[in-house]
């Protein structure tokens, strides 16, 4: 046995020498002093010597054990020393060399048209506030004069996480949270993202709008009228034709769409107006008493206006982009014109 560990660890001094990496040693390791190696087999074949030996054996086996690791703890150094002399002659790094810098980024076209349309009505006395995109049915339907079952619903094409939770299809449930929260005088706008099940060049399931409203006694049409087509003014950076047509929304009466002259003819008429001269932008209206019942304002004392509009719309418009997908598609070439 004593000729087998001398055997062992004239083999192990060979084999560690010739060792040229980490990987390759620790597998020597294995070989030599693993679980199933070659001292460790030695050392279980002690039971069967005489009682006498097996001291006088152990110590032998130990000192062979510990000669090993030795070695290999030697040979694990001087590898890791020339793999790291390697890499400072592969990797050599000249500091005087010139950095190299690093693209600036910029804004989305999205971000940066709600950043103008906030600021625009912040200039006109408007807060801002915000909701969840996850929303109660109740806050997204049903306080908006649109209870169960209402033919209305049907315009909405409407993302159902439950019976009674959605995917928010437009931000007016804020307008029904910040009003059970405060009290009138209310002047405010929400701008968000909603979620409609629809896709194609001028729809997107996901998009972004923002809703206005104000609240408090004696409020006209004339009022809204008045700041919306300042908000068209500013934001279109010149004087622009605006026409409000009646409509329908569940949630205000009376209800108007509204059109601004064609900003690629200038209301002469083209294929993006359909030669019509004119671009629908917004939908808006006087809020229904039907809503102020619902978050506990009285009608006869309170009136008051909402509009909404889609910012992609707003963006589309402004920069003279034909395709809504590109706003989602990360195409470096069209975010850099922003």
């Amino acid at each position: 046995m004593i000729r087998q560990l001398e055997e062992i660890l004239d083999q192990g001094r060979k084999s560690i020498a010739d060792a040229g990496s980490e990987s390759a040693l620790n597998e020597l390791k294995v070989q030599f002093l693993g679980k199933k190696g070659k001292v460790t087999a030695l050392m279980k074949g002690m039971a069967d010597l005489p009682p006498a030996e097996r001291p006088v054996m152990g110590k032998v086996v130990n000192e062979v054990k510990n000669s090993l690791e030795e070695l290999f703890e030697a040979r694990f150094r001087e590898v890791r020393e020339l793999d790291l002399e390697r890499r400072l002659v592969q990797e050599c790094l000249d500091v005087t060399l010139p950095g190299r810098r690093m693209p600036t980024g910029a804004l989305h076209p999205l971000t940066l048209v709600t950043e103008e349309v906030v600021q625009i009505f912040s200039t006109l006395g408007f807060g801002v506030v915000e909701g969840p995109e996850i929303e109660k049915d109740y806050y997204n339907f049903e306080a908006l004069n649109m209870p169960r079952n209402h033919p209305a619903r049907d315009m909405q094409d409407t993302f159902y996480i439950s019976e009674d939770v959605v995917l928010r299809t437009h931000t007016s449930p804020v307008q029904i949270r910040t009003m059970l929260k405060q009290r009138p005088p209310l002047k405010v706008i929400a701008p968000g993202t909603v979620y409609r099940r629809d896709s194609d060049l001028t729809h997107s399931p996901m998009f972004h709008q923002v809703e206005g409203f104000l609240v408090d006694a004696q409020v006209t049409f004339g009022d809204l009228k008045g700041t919306l087509v300042t908000f068209l003014n500013r934001f279109f950076g010149r004087r622009i034709g605006v026409r409000f047509r009646p409509s329908f929304f569940p949630f205000t009466e009376p209800s108007a769409e509204v059109d601004i002259a064609c900003v690629i003819c200038n209301g002469k008429g083209c294929r993006v107006c359909k030669d019509s001269g004119w671009l629908e932008i917004l939908g808006c209206g006087m809020i229904d008493p039907e809503v102020f019942k619902a978050v506990g304002y009285d009608p006869a004392a309170l009136s008051g206006y909402a509009f909404g509009m889609g910012l992609e719309r707003l963006c589309m418009l402004k920069n003279g982009i034909n395709d809504l997908r590109l706003f989602f598609e990360n195409d470096i070439r069209f975010l850099r014109q922003f």
